[in-house]
Order: C-alpha cells, then sequence, then structure tokens
C-alpha cells in the first residue's frame, strides 16, 4: 500500500508542529522519518497511520484522500492494513507472549483466536522461539519490541509504523530490530519509522528529513 502525505500542516493547541510537509511511502521500502528532536517525526508518522487528523493538508492511500475518512473508515483501515510498533510497546504484560501476539486480530473479535502455528512460526522469525507461554512482563525492553514485530508479522499487516523502534535497546537488540523491519519490507510491505538511530537511516531505503520549526 503506497501511502502518501500531501503537503500536511498539524497543530496542536494553537502551535505549529510540522508545516507544507509531503512525503511517499512505498510498497517494499522502509522509509525513514529524520529530524531533529521536535521536527515532529512522531506526528508525521501519527498523521500517516491516521491516528491524528492534520489541521490541513491529505493523506492519501493508494491514491484514495482519507480527509472525509470517519472513525468506521479509519478502525476498516487499522483492522485491515496496518500495524503499529509504538514507543510504550503495547504490550499487555499480564498476558502470554502468544496472546500479545495474536491481540490486535482478537481486537475486532468477539473472543481471542489464535493459529498457534502460525504463532510459533512469527516467534521463531523475532528469535523469541519457544516463549509462547511465557509472561510477556518477564521479557527484556529488546524482546518487547520484537514481540510487537512478531504481531505485526501475525497480522499480515500491509502496512507497519514504528515509532523510535530502537530507542533504549542496546546495539545487538537494536540491529536485530532493523533486520526485522528490512525483513518487514522485503517482504513487499510499507514500513515506516520515525527515528533518528543512523543505523536505521542507513537501513533505510528512503528518507525524509522534516524541515522543522521555528518558535520565537
Amino acid at each position: 500500500m503506497r501511502i502518501e502525505a500531501d503537503q500536511v500542516t498539524m497543530m496542536i493547541n494553537e502551535r505549529t508542529i510540522m508545516e507544507n510537509e509531503s512525503v511517499v511511502c512505498s510498497p517494499g521500502a522502509l522509509t525513514a522519518l529524520v529530524g531533529p528532536s521536535g521536527a515532529g517525526k512522531t506526528t508525521l508518522l501519527h498523521v500517516l497511520g491516521l491516528l491524528l487528523r492534520p489541521t490541513s493538508g491529505r493523506v492519501l492511500m493508494d491514491g484514495v484522500d482519507t480527509t472525509n475518512w470517519g472513525a468506521k473508515q479509519r478502525r476498516l483501515f487499522w483492522k485491515h492494513h496496518a500495524a503499529f510498533v509504538l514507543q510504550d510497546y503495547g504490550i499487555i504484560e499480564e498476558e502470554s507472549v502468544a496472546f500479545n501476539v495474536t491481540m490486535a486480530s482478537s481486537l475486532f473479535r468477539s473472543k481471542v483466536v489464535g493459529d498457534k502455528e502460525k504463532v510459533r512460526k512469527v516467534l521463531s522469525e523475532t528469535g523469541l522461539d519457544g516463549r509462547e507461554r511465557e509472561l510477556a512482563a518477564r521479557l527484556s525492553g529488546g524482546e518487547k519490541r520484537r514481540l510487537a514485530i512478531a504481531r505485526a508479522l501475525y497480522k499480515d499487516a500491509q502496512v507497519i509504523f514504528a515509532d523510535e523502534p530502537t530507542a533504549s535497546l542496546d546495539e545487538a537488540n537494536g540491529d536485530r530490530v532493523i533486520e526485522l523491519l528490512q525483513l518487514l519490507a522485503k517482504q513487499g510491505r510499507t514500513v515506516i519509522v520515525a527515528t533518528h538511530d543512523e543505523k536505521m537511516m542507513q537501513a533505510a531505503h528512503a528518507m525524509h528529513a522534516l524541515k522543522g520549526i521555528r518558535h520565537g
């Protein structure tokens, strides 16, 4: 799925966070949103993921303007096409690793339904083999980040939005997360990452540098 921001401006509490930003994120590519702290990287990521509605400008999905999409259409996008790897992991620590893998798919059903073989497969791909029954609380920060990526793999999401996915990770875990995001892009998915990590930037197929706003 091709996702495009067209001249997007975002204001929050009358403060301009970003102004006239345009970027195209293509399938099969890892696109890095970069810029100094406070430039609006996370805000743009959230706008592209339809978590925030821009003050002006458009977000297009495969050429379709989402400006007038209501809550139902956004929910359908999140349900069928998107996965998020956010800084707080989005992990339920009191539940098992397997539950957390299937959680995003189960949110839209009346009960948790999981494909055990597929759970094992995505956990193997993310280096969490054999830990299906373990409580998520027992995982390290790097393992929780990989668990969030396993959830995206399980869901078969076309678009992955990742906010500073290597932040606060040691070098080995950071490298593993970068490899996994590259794998997702190689599978033909659209991977969009807000980052200040030099290694992540080097791994990206495309970069968009936010202009940033100077406040007097």
